[in-house]
């Protein structure tokens, strides 16, 4: 059967429910058949296609091998579904012209016993020896973990499977703790505890991050990162289980960013970033929703072992464990179900609702000559500064967002946010400002001016007084009203949970800002105390909210609709 014929029929049957599964691994066959569809329409912002030949390629080497452990083995590797379907979008999606591969990064997070190792082992071997077609590129493979021994896990299972198998015998050599590749000279090794101090002289084709739960930083994903700008094709490859600690960077970085570029209803979308997550599912509070007693529920995370009696009888075994020593059942719903335990922070709104509030037809005809409460947060002049306009209109709140950004920060911060700023740029959302920090001339000049071409009576100007005398100074000057809302409990509290009370009533209606729907979903509002006040936190937050911050600032008066004269007022 052909590979591209199997993805299409197994994303289909995931879609369906057919083939039980978590939220994010329906999207991910969504993202999938989405991109079939882009790349067939000839869109210069999708410039890949899939490649079968290439695809099939990776699986015929798989399947030189022999599973090592458990009932199968012995016997030749056939991957299973969810390995096809990784695997086949990570080597199949090629540049249409370059003929590269797409996908230069996959993150895969799946439970444990479900065949991590030997995944891992097949992608670095392939990348040593099989990948380069002309078998003369002299490639370096890097197998990366916590300690050494850890790293060996995967070198060991490579090592194996290699010496094990009789077409390649004599095709390579092992000695010195790598693996040396004779025709082109490529090697593979486990990262010693000197590499990640230095990364010297490191030029990866491949890396490969085991268990990235367990790294207290992210020294050897930048090592491995940093070291491979020189490679045409790299890949750096991270497979892992969730884990306990949440201020590590799998978790507060990579899972929140996978999890944005899968979710439909956040606009973070990095073609070249393949993402996989295989877990239980959780309500948009972050309450678990399945019943982890149902034995149906357990494939969402475990699709290989779950697939086979044997490995049903082993979760059942765990959590029967589990239920007898409480202790143990933390360690079960982490390693066995895949789940983050634990998370410290709350989420202020959740995408899906704040996409249920995105209009159908454009905003400013029916806006025309309305009045608006118009919110500033000026944030850091080398940051994103934001302005929010909201209408109060027919028991709904209109809300309408613009940031700057510095040209001489831009490249840096595309870096850092890892979000398509050029992208929202082309499509107005952001304007940027000359130099190395927002001109707030340019910022008042711009508001104003947006105002007066539709027609728009600014009831008042909302904005953190922090720093904003200068501005304030020449808005009063020009005749509006300015109000400087303190940032804190007393005055942003109330607005900040009616924002999303409204939303939750759909009251809140916007334009499908792509900027605006990004800082929501970074947004972490944190309870101050025992009354269930709650602020905004930007520390905490993961990413840049200052779109929300500003609309908070124009709600704090909005939802009184009762606006003052004259001057300046300090909304305490």
């Amino acid at each position: 059967m052909a590979i591209l014929f199997e993805l299409k029929k197994y994303s289909d049957a995931i879609i369906s429910g057919k083939i039980i599964s978590c939220q994010k691994h329906r999207w991910a066959c969504q993202r999938f058949l989405n991109d079939l569809k882009r790349s067939k329409k000839n869109n210069p912002d999708f410039p890949y296609i899939f490649s079968e030949e290439r695809a099939e390629r990776f699986f015929k080497w798989m399947k030189l091998f022999k599973h090592r452990k458990g009932i199968l083995k012995g016997k030749i590797i056939e991957p299973a579904p969810i390995q096809k379907f990784v695997f086949g979008n990570i080597y199949g999606w090629i540049h249409k012209k370059t003929k590269y591969r797409r996908f230069k990064k996959f993150y895969w997070q799946v439970a444990r016993k479900n065949a991590k190792s030997q995944s891992l082992a097949c992608v670095g071997t392939y990348e040593l020896m099989a990948f380069d077609a002309s078998g003369t590129e002299a490639n370096e493979v890097y197998i990366a973990a916590t300690k050494t021994e850890q790293a060996k896990i995967v070198y060991d299972e490579a090592v194996a499977m290699l010496t094990n198998c009789e077409l390649l015998k004599g095709k390579f050599t092992i000695a010195y703790g790598r693996i040396l590749h004779k025709r082109s000279g490529s090697v593979m090794r486990p990262l010693s505890e000197e590499d990640r101090k230095t990364g010297d002289g490191l030029n990866p084709q491949c890396g490969i991050i085991d268990e990235y739960h367990a790294h207290l930083d992210d020294d050897v994903y930048n090592i491995i990162d940093s070291g491979m700008g020189a490679r045409a094709e790299p890949l750096l490859g991270i497979i892992t289980t969730a884990g306990f600690d949440l201020n590590n960077p799998c978790y507060r970085v990579e899972y929140d960013l996978v999890s944005k570029i899968l979710n439909p209803d956040v606009p973070v979308n990095i073609d070249s970033y393949f993402v996989m997550v295989n877990e239980l599912d959780k309500d948009e509070k972050g309450v678990l929703v399945d019943d982890i007693k149902d034995e149906k529920t357990w494939a969402k995370a475990n699709p290989i072992i779950c697939s086979y009696p044997e490995g049903r009888d082993y979760l059942h075994k765990k959590l029967e464990e589990a239920l007898e020593a409480p202790e143990k059942m933390r360690n079960f719903l982490t390693k066995h179900m895949d789940l983050w335990i634990h998370q410290p922070e709350s989420t202020y709104l959740t995408p899906e609702k704040w996409a249920l509030c995105g209009s159908k037809v454009p905003l400013y005809p029916i806006l025309k000559g309305k009045t608006c409460y118009l919110g500033i947060d000026l944030s850091s002049k080398i940051a994103l500064t934001s302005v929010g306009f909201e209408f109060p209109l027919n028991d709904k709140y209109y809300v309408l967002s613009h940031s700057f950004m510095p040209l001489e920060t831009l490249d840096a911060k595309r870096k850092t946010d890892k979000v398509p700023y050029d992208l929202w740029i082309n499509q107005g959302w952001i304007t940027v400002t000359e130099g190395a920090a927002v001109d707030y001339r340019h910022v008042k000049k711009w508001m104003i001016e947006k105002a007066k071409e539709n027609e728009w009576a600014i009831a008042e100007i909302c904005m953190d007084p922090w720093g904003a005398q200068a501005i304030s100074s020449d808005l009063m000057d020009e005749g509006y009203t300015v109000v400087e809302i303190i940032q804190g409990i007393k005055t942003l509290s109330e607005p900040t949970k009616n924002f999303r009370e409204m939303t939750y009533q759909k009251r809140i209606v916007h334009e499908n800002d792509p900027v605006l729907t990004w800082a929501i979903s970074n947004a972490i509002a944190d309870e101050t105390d025992r009354n269930q006040n709650i602020l905004l936190n930007k520390r905490k937050s993961r990413g840049r909210i200052d779109p929300i911050a500003a609309l908070i600032n124009a709600h704090v008066r909005a939802i009184m609709a009762k606006p003052v004269t004259g001057g300046r007022v300090f909304f305490v």
